[in-house]
């Protein structure tokens, strides 16, 4: 994925209100007032403060910290902490024997991922300001989600607080050794992926402490009440697994919509459907002919598959992979196909419940063939990339960015200029034209010795970096090929706002038919990865059955 932003067009004046970019004549602080409820937008206000308040600290520590060597480390090793990445890794748990760890993995990564959603919706809050943060980043969406509290801090701390229960109960029969590394890795992991999203800029420390707080809470939790509840679902009949995909779709029906075109709903919807997939696909263990599981996932019926070889084992990684591909790519297009015809029948009886920022179907005819509705599971095509990636570890598609990425940015970066004028004004200090105010940062450049270097030798104090919070404008660019950045910046105290909500990324357009499409499809993947992929094992001879469980 390349890392060179585009400016957007201008918008149409026939385009939709909420496909467009966000009206430029809105002052920030009244479009909130208004995409809000009074009482949303009151907690939101009361929070605003510490974002700002730590911005120009978390500045000052990341000119301090930064080296290209750092740059390429923390933002590769971000990667580790995303929903794609455990996407990716949790099926072949399951298809490699691990069923009992792989379920609890993904318990923790889906809560974490829907309840960081759902409080960033809830409280829409921007992450910390560019300029004077330089963002670094391989992910062309992450900036365009709120940032209270960080996701990945979430998902790096769940699994370690899991891993190091799990490392320490009396259960563990791992060698002291090989324990205390496992430890010191679980540990490491962690803070690198915590304090990398305080050194890409990406995070403040809020963000990051919240998020680690939520991420430890879920991996308690599971640890010590996902046994018995698990258990309970195992024993119980058909109406535990449907009663419980009715309480998570009731969840993603309440989910607090943002003020801004955010997509923390769309990877919230995606795992939605994983927990539903999940639940019904284990509650079948045991039940089903051909099923390679003994008793529910969370017992010790580990299946051991190293008597199968390598190659053996490769190929059941592959020809798991090719189903869920198949599944996806069949099931996606069929229902985004269908779906729209119902959803105007639903539209005309009454029942439509929509959705902001999610178009009716009404007001399509469909949806265009080929189009990208997330980014959480790689598709086909990705492929190329993912081997380039793999190939120039150093220069995959990493982007270091300065200026506002999303309509959030915007926004708070248009707030906290006019709260700077008027605290201006209230100082009894006359406004100075654009001109004369970047020749008095010149005159006092001088006279402290202290004028910006390339080379980033001087370092601006803390209180150097808050007079560069709401200025500026920047133009992306990928990263060359001997590792180093280009950066362009060009600093505006007088940026008008049209301009500023041009040059962001414009959303694309989401269809009311995603959010079902979604569920089905994820829910899909993980029946087939827990389920029914392992069953498959047993016809085309990559099964199990033969081998004594332990």
């Amino acid at each position: 994925m390349s890392g060179t932003r585009r400016d957007a067009p201008p918008p149409s004046p026939k385009s939709k209100p909420h496909h467009d970019v966000p009206d430029a004549g809105l002052r920030s602080l009244d479009h909130y007032k208004r995409a809000l409820p009074r009482w949303r937008y009151a907690v939101r206000q009361n929070a605003l403060p510490l974002i700002r308040w730590e911005t120009p600290y978390l500045a000052r520590m990341q000119d301090r910290l930064r080296t290209p060597a750092l740059d390429s480390y923390f933002a590769i090793t971000a990667n580790l902490g995303t929903h794609t990445f455990f996407m990716i890794g949790l099926p072949m748990l399951f298809w490699c024997g691990y069923a009992s760890f792989g379920k609890g993995l993904v318990h923790i990564l889906a809560l974490g991922v829907f309840w960081t959603g759902f409080i960033k919706d809830f409280y829409s809050l921007p992450r910390p300001l560019s300029p004077p943060l330089h963002r670094i980043t391989m992910s062309g969406s992450a900036a365009l989600e709120y940032g209270f509290p960080s996701t990945h801090s979430a998902n790096a701390v769940s699994v370690a607080v899991y891993a190091l229960l799990i490392l320490r109960s009396p259960e563990n029969t791992l060698s002291a050794t090989t324990r205390l590394l496992l430890e010191a890795l679980s540990y490491f992991y962690a803070v690198s992926i915590v304090f990398g999203r305080l050194y890409c800029g990406m995070h403040g420390f809020l963000d990051v402490i919240i998020g680690s707080i939520v991420g430890a809470g879920i991996g308690w939790l599971e640890f010590y009440y996902g046994p018995p509840f698990d258990a309970y679902m195992h024993s119980s009949s058909w109406v535990a697994p449907v009663t419980a995909g009715l309480i998570v779709i009731i969840f993603v029906r309440i989910h607090p919509e943002p003020a801004d075109d955010c997509p923390c709903f769309d990877d919230s919807v995606a795992f939605a459907g994983v927990l539903i997939g999940l639940e019904f696909g284990t509650w079948t263990y045991g039940k089903i002919p051909w099923d390679p599981w003994e008793t529910h996932a969370y017992g010790d019926s580990t299946v051991d598959i190293t008597p199968l070889g390598l190659w053996m084992n490769i190929a059941r990684i592959v020809f798991g992979v090719l189903v869920i591909f198949a599944w996806r790519e069949t099931m996606k297009p069929a229902l985004l196909k269908a779906l729209p015809h119902l959803f105007r029948w639903i539209e005309q009886v009454g029942w439509s419940l929509p959705r902001r920022f999610f178009t009716p179907a009404s007001e399509y005819k469909s949806v265009p063939p080929g189009s990208r509705l997330d980014t959480l599971f790689p598709t086909a095509s990705d492929f190329p990339r993912m081997v380039e990636s793999i190939r120039h570890p150093t220069t995959r598609g990493r982007s270091i960015s300065i200026g506002p990425q999303s309509a959030a940015d915007a926004y708070e970066t248009l707030a906290y200029r006019e709260r700077r004028r008027r605290e201006s004004i209230s100082s009894n200090h006359s406004l100075k034209s654009k001109s004369s105010n970047l020749d008095l940062g010149a005159k006092e450049q001088d006279r402290s010795g202290k004028g910006a270097q390339a080379s980033g030798s001087q370092r601006p104090p803390a209180h150097e970096c808050e007079k560069m919070m709401g200025d500026g404008e920047a133009v992306m660019m990928p990263v060359d090929e001997n590792g180093g950045a280009e950066l362009y910046t060009r600093q505006e105290n007088e940026l008008e706002e049209k301009e500023m909500f041009q040059r962001l990324v414009r959303p694309r357009v989401r269809y009311d038919v995603e959010v079902v499409t979604k569920l089905v499809v994820y829910t899909g993947i993980a029946w087939f990865a827990t389920a029914l992929i392992p069953i498959m094992f047993e016809f085309v001879g990559l099964g199990t059955n033969h081998l004594q469980l332990r």
